[in-house]
C-alpha cells in the first residue's frame, strides 16, 4: 500500500502551516483523497508529498506558483521528456534574466550608496576641521 499523510504530517516536514498547504491545495498543486465524516479530513498520497517537495523547491527558485504548477503539471504525465526539460530551460532560462536584471539593479544602487557614503565622510571631515557644527 502506498504511503499516505496528514496535512499536519506534512506541515510538519516541510514546515509549513496547514494554511499554506491548504492554499497550495486550491491552486491545484495538490489532490488529497478525502475522508471521514462529510470529507472532512485530507489523505495526501506519495505522490502529493512529491509534488508539495516540487512546489517549494520551485518556489525557492523564484518561480511563481503558476510556473510550479505548469512545471509539474508536465511530469506528471508519463510521455517523452523531451517537452518538458525544454519548457523548464525556458522558464529557467526567464528567471535567471530576471535574477541578473535585479543583481544589476542592486550593483548600482549599492555603488550609488557607497558614493554617499565617502561624499559624507568628506564632508564630516571637513566639518570636524573647521568646528562648523561642533
Amino acid at each position: 500500500m502506498a504511503s499516505t499523510y496528514t496535512i499536519s504530517d506534512l506541515a510538519q516536514e516541510f514546515d509549513l502551516t496547514t494554511r499554506a498547504i491548504r492554499f497550495y491545495e486550491d491552486m491545484g498543486l495538490l489532490e488529497p483523497e478525502r475522508s471521514g465524516p462529510g470529507g472532512r479530513n485530507r489523505v495526501y498520497s506519495s505522490r502529493d508529498r512529491t509534488r508539495l517537495k516540487l512546489t517549494l523547491r520551485a518556489k525557492r527558485l523564484g518561480l511563481s506558483l503558476n510556473e510550479a504548477k505548469d512545471l509539474i503539471d508536465m511530469y506528471d504525465s508519463p510521455r517523452d521528456t523531451v517537452p518538458q526539460l525544454k519548457k523548464f530551460l525556458v522558464v529557467l532560462a526567464e528567471h535567471r534574466q530576471q535574477l541578473e536584471s535585479q543583481l544589476a539593479d542592486l550593483e548600482a544602487t549599492l555603488d550609488e550608496v557607497k558614493t554617499h557614503e565617502k561624499e559624507t565622510r568628506s564632508l564630516l571631515t571637513k566639518a570636524n576641521k573647521t568646528g562648523v557644527g561642533a
